[in-house]
């Protein structure tokens, strides 16, 4: 009977730690682009995401959805949000080919930033082309998505939008692989120490507003930041990562969606030199 006790212990132990030590699924992007489509024409196009599966049914029926417009109608400025408190570190990185996207992804995440006093661990980066964000109304080049994560499941998102011009230092890092990842779906390639401080962000300001994740299952309640600062990259570089991820479709960014009476805080620094 002692034997069983102990027996049914270990057992139970052994549940309750594969239980913690599995990932939530709601807070992650779905890795699979074979299940859905950026093609607005297509059965498994945005429109119908929240058909898909039922996990997905957020993508219609959620009311706090990204993107959105950040329109300056529904724009509060203010300086109480602080400035953005990013404590990122050098990593170990990898690069796989999505399909839908190019993922940066660091093994053991790459430092934190921290937003009203949680901790959110730096783990991935992608890419949408064009930019999902618009800004009153005019759409972008590119958009990078730098993607953090608490330990309780929490997502919080760093969003930097990019014009044509002067080449990005990232992207010219990130190009041989992309080439030699052109034609793979799903195999990683270690790319090394890769320091997310290196990538350029050029202004303290910063639109802040809840919305949710950009791709099924379209979680809510993600914490979204994006850079005022509209940064570059060139024709070349905006070529090279359409080739890459775009298969069907011309674009991989989802539509703006409804804004549905939410407010946009802009965060300006007191000392209104900085730009």
């Amino acid at each position: 009977m002692e034997n069983k006790s102990i027996q049914f212990s270990s057992i139970l132990i052994s549940l309750i730690f594969i239980i913690l030590c599995v990932p939530s699924v709601t807070s992650q992007e779905v890795d699979d682009e074979h299940e859905f489509t950026y093609d607005v024409n297509s059965p498994l196009g945005p429109d119908h995401w929240g058909e898909i599966h039922p996990e997905w049914n957020m993508c219609n029926q959620g009311d706090l959805q990204s993107p959105i417009d950040l329109t300056h109608k529904r724009v509060q400025t203010t300086s109480n949000l602080g400035r953005l408190d990013r404590d990122y570190k050098p990593a170990n990185s990898t690069l796989i080919n999505r399909g839908h996207d190019m993922m940066l992804k660091w093994i053991e995440g790459a430092g934190h930033i921290r937003i009203n006093g949680t901790d959110y661990r730096l783990n991935q980066l992608h890419w949408h082309t064009p930019t999902e964000h618009t800004v009153n109304g005019r759409r972008y080049n590119l958009e990078l998505h730098l993607v953090h994560q608490s330990t309780d499941g929490k997502i919080a998102v760093v969003g930097i939008m990019y014009k044509i011009g002067r080449p990005d230092s990232l992207l010219s890092l990130m190009e041989p692989y992309f080439k030699a990842l052109a034609s793979t779906e799903g195999v990683e390639m270690n790319v090394g120490i890769i320091n997310p401080r290196d990538i350029k962000i050029g202004s303290r300001k910063y639109y802040r507003y809840i919305g949710s994740l950009t791709t099924p299952p379209c979680h809510q309640n993600v914490i979204w930041t994006i850079v005022k600062k509209i940064r570059t990259v060139t024709r070349e570089q905006l070529h090279a990562i359409r080739e890459v991820v775009h298969d069907n479709a011309e674009a991989n960014a989802r539509p703006v969606q409804p804004l549905n009476n939410r407010w946009i805080k802009l965060y300006r620094p007191d000392d209104h030199l900085n730009k």
